[in-house]
C-alpha cells in the first residue's frame, strides 16, 4: 500500500474511553489496525508500564506505530518517551517544542532521536501555538540535525488562513522532510471558529494532499483524527476511513 494511505488512527478520538481494551475494540470497529498512543492512555514516563498497554493492542492485532503528541522542553525525562516508542516498535514520537526552550530541547531531542533510531515530527497545531506557522517550521526542522521533520495535522495547517495554511502546498515545501501526518478536517464559522468534520468533506483537498505526499516519497505514520462526538465517536471515524479509502494514486 501506498505511504500515504497506510494510516492507523489517534488514539485522541477515544479519550472518553479510558481502558486501552476497549480503545482496541473500537479501532477494530473502525476498520483499523494501528494507532498513534497519546497521553489520555499511557503513562509515558513508566517504560516498563507501557508494555502492557502495547500488549493490549498487540493481542487485538492492531500496531502501535506513534506515541504523541509530546512537549519536548529537554528535561531528562523525556528520554522516557523514546525508551516507550522503542517498546512499541514505533519510529515516530510527534512533538510539540515551545519558544522558551526550543534551542535546548531540541539539540537533546536529536540526540535521542540518533540514539533510538526514531524520529520526532512536530505537530502543527494552528496560528495559536508555537510551531503553527510555515517559517516557524522550517527554522526549528533546520536545527534538527535531520532527525526533527514535520508532523502535518491537516486541519490545524488550515486553521492559520488560506495565503500560508496550504496543505498541498506544505507537502511539496517540506518533502523529505514530513515525517508523519494527523489527516483532520475543518470547516469553520464567520467568527473563525473551527468544527471537525469527516476528512476531505470540509476544506481539506484529500485527493490533492494524498497525491502530492506521494510524489514528495512520503513514507512515515500517518493516522486519521476526528475530535468531535468523543462520547460516540466510532460513526464518524468510521465515514473518515471510509473516505480515505476512496482516494487513489
Amino acid at each position: 500500500m501506498p505511504g500515504p494511505l497506510d494510516f492507523g488512527v489517534q488514539s485522541y478520538c477515544f479519550r472518553e474511553f479510558k481502558d486501552n481494551a476497549t480503545v482496541a475494540q473500537k479501532v477494530k470497529q473502525i476498520g483499523l489496525d494501528k494507532i498513534e498512543v497519546c497521553g489520555v492512555h499511557a503513562d509515558f514516563s513508566k517504560p516498563e508500564a507501557f508494555g502492557d498497554v502495547v500488549k493490549t493492542y498487540k493481542d487485538a492485532g492492531i500496531s502501535v506505530i506513534s506515541i504523541g503528541v509530546q512537549t519536548f522542553t529537554g528535561a531528562d525525562n523525556e528520554e522516557a518517551w523514546f525508551q516507550c516508542a522503542q517498546a512499541a516498535g514505533a519510529k515516530h514520537i510527534s512533538a510539540h517544542f515551545q519558544i522558551g526552550s526550543y534551542q535546548t530541547a531540541i539539540k537533546k531531542t536529536s540526540a535521542l532521536c540518533r540514539k533510538y533510531g526514531i524520529k520526532v515530527g512536530i505537530h502543527c497545531h494552528g496560528g495559536y501555538m508555537f510551531g503553527g506557522s510555515p517559517d516557524v517550521l522550517e527554522h526549528l526542522i533546520g536545527l534538527g540535525e535531520g532527525e526533527i521533520g514535520l508532523c502535518i495535522d491537516t486541519a490545524w495547517c488550515i486553521q492559520i488562513g488560506p495565503w500560508q495554511g496550504q496543505p498541498v502546498k506544505w507537502a511539496e515545501k517540506f518533502a523529505g522532510k514530513i515525517f508523519g501526518v494527523h489527516y483532520k478536517d475543518f470547516t469553520f464559522d464567520r467568527n473563525a471558529q473551527w468544527h471537525d468534520v469527516v476528512v476531505g468533506t470540509g476544506n481539506l483537498d484529500l485527493p490533492a494532499f494524498v497525491k502530492a505526499l506521494q510524489n514528495g516519497g512520503f513514507d512515515g505514520m500517518s493516522v486519521i483524527e476526528y475530535e468531535a462526538d468523543p462520547k460516540d465517536p466510532v460513526p464518524a471515524l468510521t465515514k473518515c476511513v471510509q473516505q480515505m479509502r476512496t482516494v487513489t494514486i
